[in-house]
């Protein structure tokens, strides 16, 4: 797992005056929001006996610890110990490690890292949320799978014949054509035209039977961020998915579905079936393959032209690996308030 990154990990929603609980990247984290509303991130472990602090409340902008009333404040200060009498101190090391977030797209995005502002990459770009064109229904898929194997699915553009036939992969004509990678800042998107199978359900209602190719493009955003466009001619789609590192086994994807038809709430129960019955096809296969994460050498499995965009991803990820050193490894003796340590070897 890479650490300098901006994870989108929460629904922002879903976080009102309770902390939470955020597992990821192998670590426990606990989010609330302070006075003014704003999302905190901090590590999720008191460090004066070790409990949850996620399973406390909220008062005053803080975070308090459900064990001894220790309370922390947005930056992870401990700001009062309820046993201490008179002018006893608070200790230098009673505090806890903050992380910057940020609310974008309906999500709560996490840095994790030790890059200064200036130099952290940026926010991947969704410039359709919030427009009025577009409309935006959110949801979450749990795997048990690897990050990298989930998100290197969602740039496969060979296996939509195979695995999508019930949906919108054509098995008729599996061919991929050959394809221009378009590099972007810490990422690589491909444009290409697929054969749809003929309509069914609600879009049997608006395309033809003869379908013209499906113009299509997918790309990624290091590390675990997967953009999908479909474009049927008068209709437009986009699949934005966050693949949230949950542990070494577990994923989970917050997604977006964008669509410019269909706007009213009534096709939102359509779509988001879709959505996820795309997700379910995938599951079997994504939590079958071995090992499960992808593999850091390039010659552990055969790869061909239809790969290529898979490849720009492997090729950064062992970049972010090897020669920037951004492997992530937590220390399980630690309390708090120190950066997460630097990978010796190449897990992530």
């Amino acid at each position: 797992m890479l650490k300098n990154f901006w994870y989108a990990c929460y629904h922002a929603a879903e976080l009102g005056e309770r902390p939470a609980k955020l597992r990821m990247l192998g670590h426990d984290f606990v989010l609330f929001r302070d006075r003014a509303g704003r999302a905190v991130c901090l590590d999720d472990r008191c460090p004066h006996r070790g409990a949850s602090l996620a399973g406390g409340w909220v008062a005053g902008g803080c975070v308090v610890c459900p064990y001894h009333g220790w309370r922390f404040d947005p930056a992870g200060a401990c700001t009062s110990i309820p046993a201490n009498r008179g002018d006893a101190r608070i200790p230098r090391k009673a505090n806890v490690r903050a992380y910057p977030t940020e609310e974008r797209y309906g999500w709560i995005w996490v840095f994790v890292g030790d890059l200064p502002e200036a130099e952290r990459p940026p926010i991947p770009p969704l410039p359709e949320y919030g427009d009025r064109r577009w409309r935006a229904l959110h949801g979450s898929f749990l795997w048990n799978a690897h990050y990298t194997r989930v998100v290197e699915n969602g740039m496969d553009i060979a296996h939509a014949p195979f695995v999508h036939a019930r949906t919108f992969g054509n098995p008729e004509r599996p061919q991929v054509d050959e394809y221009a990678i378009e590099h972007h800042p810490w990422g690589a998107s491909a444009s290409v035209e697929l054969v749809a199978p003929p309509p069914g359900g609600l879009w049997s209602l608006v395309l033809p039977r003869e379908r013209p190719p499906v113009k299509t493009r997918t790309g990624f955003y290091m590390p675990s961020v997967t953009r999908l466009d479909l474009d049927l001619g008068r209709m437009k789609m986009v699949i934005f998915n966050s693949n949230v590192p949950i542990d070494e086994e577990h994923t989970l994807t917050l997604w977006i579905m964008l669509r410019d038809f269909f706007k009213g709430a009534w096709a939102d129960g359509n779509a988001r079936a879709r959505t996820l019955q795309i997700f379910e096809e995938d599951q079997p296969i994504v939590e079958s393959e071995r090992p499960h994460a992808v593999p850091m050498d390039m010659s552990d499995e055969v790869h061909v032209k239809s790969d290529a965009l898979p490849l720009v991803f492997r090729k950064l990820r062992r970049e972010c690996l090897r020669e920037r050193g951004w492997g992530l490894e937590w220390s399980a003796e630690r309390t708090g308030g120190e950066a997460p340590d630097e990978a010796p070897g190449e897990a992530g």
